[in-house]
């Protein structure tokens, strides 16, 4: 395991990018971050910067504007860079994958290293999703 990847265990710091959703997942993943779920106490926090992310956070049905951007987006970080697709609609466009306004799937644009599903997924689920992902990652895998 390499430096960058070994720090990856101790602090993430996420970005956060919406690609079409409806703002559920969104109000969860801040909810993440209040006393009562307080993500941060486990080095996890969100971040203005794309160019200093360790983690995407990506919710919503991926719309046919937002793929050039979310590859110009994931080509801005450094890697070795964390991609979380957050809510069914970033898991399998669920309800809009007909719509005339919805491209690829997530993970066929990017590589996806973990999905949270849920409509809104729950802080509770977010949470556990992120440190299962930590865990996997501390072993090597």
């Amino acid at each position: 395991m390499d430096i960058r990847s070994k720090a990856l265990t101790k602090s993430i710091w996420v970005f956060h990018m919406s690609v079409g959703s409806c703002n559920n997942c969104d109000i969860e993943i801040l909810d993440c971050f209040t006393p009562r779920h307080d993500i941060e106490r486990f080095g996890i926090q969100l971040i203005g910067s794309v160019r200093h992310a360790d983690a995407l956070l990506i919710t919503g049905a991926m719309n046919k504007k937002a793929i050039v951007r979310m590859k110009k987006v994931y080509e801005q970080t450094a890697k070795p860079c964390v991609v979380v697709a957050c809510g069914i609609c970033a898991c399998s466009q669920h309800m809009f994958r007909d719509s005339y306004n919805v491209g690829e799937p997530l993970d066929k644009i990017l590589p996806v290293d973990l999905y949270i599903p849920g409509c809104p997924p729950k802080p509770e689920a977010i949470i556990s999703g992120i440190l299962q992902l930590v865990n996997k990652m501390k072993k090597g895998k």
